[in-house]
């Protein structure tokens, strides 16, 4: 009977490494969204700092010097330390949505065009608009925040299916 629950136990604790192992899977495959890069280029958010945002409280332009590759975009950021912190955990620190407009995800749309200084964080995440007026908005307003994660898969579906050039109502989302 001790060999059984000792059994029991050593069978609970491959289910619950499995467990974690899935749930840190799915993590990495939900960070393999689109990356917003303005029109032109392959620099995210402008070249601003991401780690920034979080550590200083403002936003704070980047530099080459210190960048990081990372989801098909340079990402740039203020030290080598910003640039480590971004390393070792990307997506504690990269805007949700890709950086594409939350404000405009809440409506189910892509703004492309943010500005770096039209930001918020909501629940310890960093969120991107194209003006500080919308940024206030996506703040007060709670069901903003419901309706762009409500969203998010079918803009993000929209966004991929202009780079494989298929159209994306036809295709349904995964």
């Amino acid at each position: 009977m001790i060999g059984n629950k000792h059994k029991g136990g050593v069978w609970a604790a491959v289910i619950l490494g499995a467990a974690c192992a899935l749930v840190s899977l799915s993590s990495a495959v939900d960070a393999d969204e689109p990356i917003n890069t303005g029109y032109f280029g392959d620099v995210a958010i402008k070249g601003y700092d991401p780690v920034a945002y979080f550590t200083q409280n403002k936003a704070m332009q980047g530099t080459p010097e210190y960048s990081y590759r990372w989801l098909g975009a340079n990402w740039q950021f203020t030290s080598a330390e910003n640039r480590d912190l971004f390393i070792a955990e990307p997506t504690k620190y990269a805007p949700q949505y890709g950086g594409y407009c939350a404000d405009g995800v809440s409506f189910g749309t892509v703004t492309t065009n943010i500005d770096p200084k039209a930001w918020r964080i909501i629940e310890g995440k960093l969120y991107l608009s194209y003006d500080p007026g919308a940024a206030d908005g996506f703040e007060k307003i709670p069901a903003k925040l419901a309706d762009s994660k409500k969203h998010w898969s079918e803009v993000e579906h929209m966004l991929a299916s202009e780079k494989t050039g298929k159209n994306w109502r036809e295709t349904p989302p995964n």
